[in-house]
């Protein structure tokens, strides 16, 4: 048995309306889920048919602890789908007005910022807390991963736009299957 420790507010989003979400992911990855009110996701290992299929439900877990929708932690079931989660906590510390003003930068006025790391690299974010969780095949993962560690670091958003735009074309080969 593996468990994974989630936020208590997210365990409604793992069960999903009517046990559906956890239903789903049992019947996708061919094992049991055990969740506790507490926040505490044990994933059976004994029902596994697949030792694959648990690591991918360690991640997808994790995905959906750290913010992210059943829908998009779901890519996570695809082999060529990653997920790298971010702690803010490494580049400023644990002061609250610190990651407020963190998250506020990797998000952007409206979203802008993630709406855009999320079109120009075809990852999907989460900001969640003290942490940024960013889904999607390796190449995608790279460059948004290196977007939002730019901005962490304290990069002028107009730079960070310009390096994934440099990067595009690179990820648009790789969306068609293509090597470089």
């Amino acid at each position: 048995m593996k468990t994974v420790r989630i936020p208590k507010e997210r365990v409604g989003v793992i069960i999903g309306t009517n046990g559906e979400t956890k239903a789903y992911l049992e019947e996708k990855l061919g094992l049991q889920l055990v969740i506790d009110s507490e926040g505490e996701v044990n994933i059976m290992e004994e029902s596994a048919k697949d030792p694959i299929a648990i690591l991918k439900a360690m991640d997808i877990v994790k995905a959906i602890g750290r913010g992210f929708s059943p829908q998009h932690a779901s890519r996570l079931l695809d082999d060529m789908e990653y997920l790298e989660i971010i702690d803010m906590k490494d580049y400023v510390g644990s002061k609250p007005e610190q990651l407020s003003r963190q998250r506020a930068r990797v998000i952007g006025s409206n979203g802008k910022t993630r709406r855009l790391i999320e079109d120009l690299t075809g990852a999907d974010i989460s900001v969640y807390g003290s942490t940024v969780g960013i889904i999607g095949q390796p190449e995608q993962v790279e460059v948004a991963r290196k977007a939002v560690d730019m901005l962490l670091r304290g990069s002028e958003h107009a730079t960070v736009y310009r390096y994934m735009e440099r990067s595009r074309p690179k990820l648009r080969v790789i969306e068609m299957g293509f090597e470089p």
